[in-house]
C-alpha cells in the first residue's frame, strides 16, 4: 500500500517519549526485518518536568510488556515499592489520615463490606490489609516471590529522569528506535492538513507517516501546527503551581514508605515520595489562594530544619485538556494532550495508555486512520472526564473551613456528571457496575476507599432489606485480620527487601 503506515516519528523525549517509543516499538518488534520504522527526535536544550515520580499498577504490565527486568528497573532508577496513597489531613485538618491501597477490599465483586463495618472511616482496615502494610513500612512481596508478583498489588516511586535513560538506552539498544537530536523549528503540512515533516533547528527534516507529539505543556504539534485548543478544567481543580525539590534521607538506613503521602495543607498538599536514595518532596497549590513564599515556607515547615539550605523549583501548569487528542497524522502524549495535578498519578498512567492504543490500534493505512482517531479522541474525552471527576472527589468531602478547601465543596466547583453519581451513591455507595466500561481508569474500589475514608456514609438504611449478610461480611473482616497478622509477621521492612532483592538478582 502506498499510503501505508511505515514510519513514526515520537517528537520529545522524557517519560512520555521514551516510554511512548518503548511501548510501540516493542509491540512492532521494530528490531525484526520489515518492522515498523519508530524516530525519536529529542531537543537538547529543553529540560524536562520531570516531577512525576509516582506510578499507577497498570506500569507493572507495561514494564513487562516492553522487555525490562524489574530489578533493572528498582536498581537503574533507584526505585521503591508504591503500594497507595495515605491521604494526610484531607477531612479535618487535625491529623486525620486514610489510605486509597492498591488492593482491593476483600470480598470485593462478592459482597460490600461498607454496610457492615464498624466505621465508615474504617472501611480500609477492615476490608483490606494493605492500610497496615504500609502503617508498617513493609515490602508488597517476600523474597520467596517472583518479579512482577506478591499477594499485594503495587505500582512503583521511581526517578524519573533515570527512568527515562533507561527506557532510552533499551530503546536504542534492544528495540532500534532511531535517536535524532534536534530543536523542532517548524511543520510542514500537505494539502489535506496532515503533517509532512518536520524541520530541525539545522535544517534537517523528519518525514513520518504518524507523529506522536511528546512535547509536553507547549504542544508544538497538536496544539501550534495542528490548531487544538485547550480546555481548561480550573473551574473544577484549582491547583496551578507546585514546588518540587530533593529531600535526602538523614541516614542511608533510614525506612523508606511503600506508598505516597499526600499531606494537606491550608491550600493544597505537600507530595512525599520515598526513593531509595532520596525523597521527591513537593507542594501542589493554587496561586489564587496562596503565594509562592507561602507555599514555600509550608513546604520548609513540613520538612524541618534539615530542608533549611534546599531550594525548591517553582513548577507553573494550567489544568485542562486538548479539546482532541489524535487530529489528523499526530497524536498528543503526555501533557502535550493535558495535566491536571500529580494527584494519583494519572499523567504517567496516561502516557502508557495512549502508547498502548497507538501501539495496538496502529492504522494500516492512511484511509483508516481518521477512524482510529475518531475513536481514540472519545476513548480519551471519557477518560478525561473520569479523571476530573475522581481527583474532585478528593477534595469536596473536606471539612476543612480554610477558603481553599470551601471553596472545592462549592455546587458550582463539582462536574455535573459527579454530582450524578453522588446522588446515587448517597444511597448505596459506588459498585462494580457503575464502572462497566472497558476503558475505565479507576474501579469501584478507588471510589470506595476514597469516599469513605473521607466519612461519606451512604443512607444504608433506607434498602437495609438488601443488607442482610452480616455473618458473611463479619467472616470476610475475621480473615483479613488473619490475613493481616500474618503478613505483618512474614512481610520484610521496605528497604531491607530492595537491598536483599538486588543483591541476589545480580
Amino acid at each position: 500500500m502506498s499510503n501505508a503506515i511505515k514510519t513514526l516519528a515520537i517528537v520529545g523525549g522524557g517519560t512520555a517519549g521514551w516510554l511512548s517509543a518503548a511501548v510501540i516499538a516493542a509491540h512492532h518488534k521494530s528490531n525484526h526485518a520489515d518492522r515498523l520504522r519508530v524516530i525519536l527526535v529529542e531537543a537538547s536544550d529543553i529540560p524536562t518536568v520531570g516531577v512525576g515520580e509516582g506510578t499507577w499498577p497498570t506500569m507493572k504490565n507495561t514494564i513487562r510488556r516492553i522487555g525490562i527486568k524489574e530489578s533493572d528497573l528498582f536498581s537503574q532508577c533507584h526505585a521503591a515499592f508504591k503500594q497507595g496513597g495515605k491521604f494526610v489531613d484531607w477531612v479535618h485538618g487535625n491529623g486525620d489520615f486514610y489510605y486509597h491501597p492498591f488492593t482491593v477490599p476483600l470480598g470485593y465483586g462478592r459482597l460490600d463490606l461498607a454496610p457492615y463495618v464498624s466505621s465508615i472511616e474504617d472501611f480500609a482496615v477492615q476490608a483490606n490489609f494493605q492500610h497496615h502494610v504500609c502503617e508498617a513500612g513493609l515490602a508488597p512481596r517476600g523474597l520467596n516471590e517472583a518479579e512482577y508478583s506478591g499477594q499485594c498489588n503495587y505500582a512503583y516511586h521511581l526517578d524519573a529522569g533515570a527512568f527515562a535513560e533507561l527506557l532510552k538506552t533499551f530503546c536504542k539498544d534492544k528495540l532500534s528506535v532511531e535517536h535524532i537530536i534536534g530543536t523542532v523549528q517548524s511543520a510542514s503540512k500537505n494539502i489535506d492538513g496532515n503533517i509532512d515533516f518536520i524541520t530541525l533547528d539545522d535544517e534537517r527534516q523528519v518525514k513520518a507517516d504518524l507523529f506522536v507529539d511528546c512535547t509536553g505543556f507547549s504542544s508544538l504539534l497538536l496544539g501550534k501546527e495542528m490548531e487544538v485548543p485547550f480546555i481548561s478544567a480550573d473551574k473544577y481543580l484549582f491547583n496551578d503551581s507546585a514546588l518540587a525539590l530533593h529531600m535526602p534521607y538523614a541516614d542511608d538506613e533510614d525506612p523508606i514508605a511503600s506508598h505516597t503521602i499526600a499531606t494537606g495543607q491550608n491550600a493544597g498538599w505537600i507530595w512525599d515520595i520515598g526513593l531509595t536514595h532520596r525523597r521527591g518532596v513537593g507542594h501542589v497549590y493554587a496561586s489564587e489562594f496562596l503565594s509562592d513564599d507561602e507555599a514555600d515556607a509550608n513546604l520548609h515547615h513540613y520538612l524541618g530544619p534539615r530542608a533549611d539550605d534546599l531550594t525548591a523549583r517553582k513548577i507553573s501548569f494550567k489544568s485542562g485538556h486538548r479539546a482532541q487528542f489524535w487530529k489528523g497524522n499526530c497524536v498528543a502524549v503526555g501533557m502535550s494532550a493535558g495535566f491536571v495535578e500529580p494527584l494519583e498519578a494519572t499523567a504517567i498512567m496516561l502516557v502508557e495508555i495512549s502508547a498502548r492504543y497507538i501501539a495496538e490500534n496502529l492504522p494500516p493505512d492512511q484511509n483508516t486512520m481518521r477512524i482510529t482517531a475518531k475513536r481514540f479522541n472519545q476513548q480519551m474525552d471519557y477518560r478525561w472526564g473520569r479523571i476530573i471527576d475522581f481527583l474532585k472527589l478528593h477534595y469536596l468531602l473536606t471539612k476543612r473551613p480554610e477558603p481553599y478547601w470551601q471553596a472545592h465543596t462549592e455546587d458550582a466547583s463539582i462536574p455535573d456528571s459527579l454530582k450524578e453519581d453522588l446522588q446515587i451513591w448517597g444511597h448505596r455507595g459506588p459498585i462494580n457496575t457503575d464502572f462497566d466500561s472497558a476503558i475505565e481508569l479507576f474501579p469501584a474500589a478507588s471510589y470506595q476507599y476514597v469516599m469513605y475514608g473521607m466519612g461519606f456514609k451512604p443512607n444504608f438504611d433506607s434498602q437495609a432489606y438488601l443488607y442482610q449478610e452480616q455473618k458473611q461480611a463479619e467472616r470476610i473482616m475475621q480473615q483479613n485480620e488473619k490475613i493481616t497478622e500474618q503478613m505483618l509477621q512474614t512481610l520484610p521492612p521496605h528497604r531491607e527487601y530492595i537491598q536483599q532483592w538486588l543483591r541476589t538478582s545480580r
